[in-house]
């Protein structure tokens, strides 16, 4: 299978279906699919600065491969395809829910990731609301261990894959209700409690695929009640218009104390 023209295919193919179960089965009735901040979030993030800083974390990981040679011990090589895709997801996810965590308790990590909770609607497309700096640092250290550590050609582009539509799952307007499965796999009925105001900061739910660290570490919270709004109550953030994007990359070299 070609993984280069199949997990674009499939991305848009699940945005695709999500979009048309949101309209279905919504968890929040009334939300509109050109909600604000909808250009910014698709264009902006979703398109270019992905785009962008795949060609820059890939250039900073043929540096370190160049100079450390890595990948030429084919640590991970023999594996099979499967189980390199399972060891980097596990790994990875455990990470995540740690430096996810930390950010909510951090003022300085705060500012690199506020920006994805500015918006006051969740759906399929919000995961793609980051700042450059938090996609920097997060998605080095994910892709830099399998390429150094010699997996498969293929497995950075499942794993992406995976990232992209397990991402807009969690965080889309469905009404999902996985019952016991909520207790490992994480999904939007979790997720959305996760960017919902009714939380105090730092917040609950810091897990992106498996729920179980949180249920695990003492994070998680799962009420019978939905949330009633979401964002945060930043009241000078830039949340939409023309130049947005750069407006919420800059507003986290602001000098005032945090607003959460």
């Amino acid at each position: 299978m070609n993984w280069a023209i199949f997990s674009p295919c499939l991305i848009v193919l699940c945005a695709l279906a999500l979009i048309g179960l949101e309209r279905l089965f919504p968890y929040d009735r009334g939300q509109r699919l050109l909600r604000k901040g909808f250009w910014t979030d698709l264009v902006g993030y979703g398109l270019v600065q992905s785009y962008l800083l795949g060609l820059c974390i890939s250039a900073v990981i043929t540096w370190l491969d160049r100079h450390t040679g890595l990948s030429r011990l084919g640590l991970v090589s023999e594996w099979p395809v499967p189980a390199q895709v399972a060891f980097f997801f596990v790994v990875h996810d455990f990470y995540i829910y740690w430096f996810h965590r930390l950010q909510h308790h951090s003022d300085v990590l705060w500012r690199t990731h506020e920006a994805h909770h500015s918006g006051d609607d969740v759906d399929w497309l919000s995961g793609t609301r980051s700042h450059s700096i938090e996609i920097l640092i997060n998605q080095t250290i994910e892709f830099a261990p399998i390429a150094l550590l010699g997996a498969a050609p293929e497995v950075p582009l499942i794993k992406a894959t995976i990232d992209a539509v397990w991402g807009m799952y969690i965080h889309s307007n469905l009404d999902v209700r996985s019952g016991r499965l909520q207790y490992v796999l994480n999904g939007p009925e979790m997720h959305r409690w996760h960017h919902a105001r009714d939380l105090a900061p730092p917040g609950k739910n810091f897990s992106t695929k498996l729920a179980v660290w949180d249920w695990l570490f003492g994070t998680a919270h799962l009420p019978p009640r939905k949330p009633t709004r979401y964002g945060y109550d930043d009241e000078g953030y830039p949340r939409a218009g023309r130049w947005a994007w750069f407006a919420q990359h800059a507003y986290a070299f602001r000098r005032s104390p945090r607003d959460r």
